[in-house]
């Protein structure tokens, strides 16, 4: 199997070298917009390059193709490489804005390509066993949720103009996994933040800490936190609370937390420093898959229309955010969905 990947930044270069290291994969061809930084990529992990981004585009002998350029190349990518019927991985979010998102939505599913979104906790061993536990009715009727994602350092300055805001870019995970784990959609969101770090957070219109209530369509109570200044280690968990028993994620040794009680030596550490050390298996596994669903063997797990979901509940909690008041996600605009049998297949997130 022959994978085209365009844009070679951390996660770019960190995902070549993961489809590289694929029993399926015979190799990897990249290209950048910054051509001298696809061919260093390239020489050091002993990949394929493109002269740039048409010319990778341009190829009649890829199997499948992965973006993982800037936020705002990724939906033109998109429509072209659904154009081409090439099976495509791409990263969140698919596009920048919310209209995009919804006529990308529209678009794959006329065209009917397969398109798997990059939500890696959905195949984090954790994440799959709550969503068990809360399927099989293991932990009786489940009540409340927590859910956090809190990075140990802010990113670059330049990046947060660009980003779409902490609920779109972090808390954006905690959104889809919850849809995940617990089957049910958002109902109604309530969300506030905060900055008490770096300038520049507030002088891109975000913050630098945000948490929202999430009310699900069951009555289920969310609460998600996320923040760019987690010190003590990069920091994601989800607690699952219900009336028989409640299961969490990411309560192992290299949690970010040390207990004030006397004597409590757990955990012993050491903690992570960043997403790609935190779900480096889960990256593993959703490339495997990916490479999967562009054989035709398996549908996707992760589809745009799961995608615009998560994407509709972070532009909620903006909303909220900005406007002081809870938000339904029905004032949130979204994609028709297509006549069955087509929608039926668009709207499966199991994996």
């Amino acid at each position: 199997m022959r994978i085209g990947l365009a844009g070679v930044g951390r996660i770019g270069a960190f995902h070549a070298s993961t489809l590289a290291g694929l029993d399926a994969v015979d190799e990897v061809v990249v290209a950048d917009l910054d051509a001298g930084l696809a061919r260093r990529v390239a020489a050091d992990q002993g990949l394929a390059v493109e002269g740039d981004l048409d010319a990778l585009l341009a190829r009649d002998d890829l199997d499948g193709f992965v973006i993982t350029t800037a936020t705002t190349a990724r939906a033109e990518l998109l429509r072209r490489t659904v154009a081409a019927g090439i099976p495509t991985f791409c990263e969140k979010p698919v596009a920048a804005t919310l209209p995009e998102t919804i006529e990308l939505t529209t678009i794959v599913e006329s065209a009917g390509v397969p398109v798997h979104v990059g939500f890696q906790r959905r195949f984090d061993v954790g994440y799959r066993r709550a969503r068990e536990a809360v399927a099989s009715g293991e932990l009786g009727v489940v009540h409340a949720i927590r859910a956090l994602t809190h990075d140990q350092e802010p990113p670059h300055a330049a990046y947060v103009p660009t980003s779409g805001g902490i609920f779109r870019d972090c808390s954006v995970h905690d959104f889809d996994i919850v849809r995940f784990v617990t089957g049910q959609e958002v109902a109604t969101v309530s969300a506030t933040g905060a900055n008490k770090g770096a300038a520049f957070f507030g002088e891109a219109g975000d913050v630098d800490t945000a948490a929202a209530i999430l009310t699900l369509d069951d009555d289920t109570l969310v609460t998600a936190t996320a923040t760019r200044y987690s010190g003590g280690g990069h920091d994601v968990r989800m607690e699952v609370m219900g009336s028989v028993a409640s299961v969490a994620v990411g309560l192992d040794a290299s949690l970010a937390l040390r207990s004030a009680e006397e004597g409590v030596t757990f955990p012993t550490g050491p903690v992570h420093a960043n997403f790609m050390q935190r779900f480096r298996a889960a990256y593993v596994a959703e490339l495997t898959a990916f490479c999967d669903v562009a054989a035709g063997r398996v549908a996707s797990p992760c589809t745009v229309r799961d995608a615009l979901q998560a994407f509709r509940v972070a532009e909620a909690c903006e909303i909220s955010r900005a406007e002081g008041r809870p938000v339904a996600l029905a004032e949130v605009a979204d994609a028709p969905v297509a006549d069955a049998p087509a929608a039926d297949a668009a709207l499966g997130s199991a994996v």
